[in-house]
């Protein structure tokens, strides 16, 4: 039950993509800050690869906790794959929004009028029928 506190622990936060936005889970900047405090223990794929297997261990003896082990197993090789391809844990951190500057969004107006119809047709057709 312990090991099991300690993964969730360590899972809570999630990481920031390398593309794109990452939506933060709610209570994350808490967490964020105590697996940052661990620094590379926790920031390193190969290490929580490891640190998953050797959980898995011990849970592997008993039938009842067999579904934690393949889960546990399954997620040191996602790790493991993750920390070959160089991917790492990294935080998210708020960015102060920055104000729009007004006269930058402003763009010049078109110096050439808009097209139009030729002066014969634009006038009004009279209409046919009823």
């Amino acid at each position: 039950s312990v090991a099991g506190v300690l993964v969730c622990l360590l899972e809570y936060p999630r990481s920031k993509r390398k593309k794109g936005s990452t939506m933060e889970r709610c209570g994350q900047k808490y967490m964020t800050a105590v697996v940052k405090l661990f620094g590379p223990l926790t920031r390193n794929y190969y290490i929580r690869a490891f640190l998953h297997a050797a959980l898995a261990v011990p849970a592997g003896f008993l039938l009842s906790t067999i579904l934690g082990t393949v889960c546990l197993g399954i997620a040191s090789g996602i790790y493991l794959l993750a920390a070959v391809r160089g991917e790492e844990w990294r935080p998210i951190e708020q960015k102060p929004r920055e104000r729009p500057q007004v006269g930058g969004t402003i763009k010049q107006p078109p110096s050439n009028p808009p097209p139009r119809p030729p002066p014969d047709a634009r006038k009004k057709q009279p209409e046919v029928g009823g």
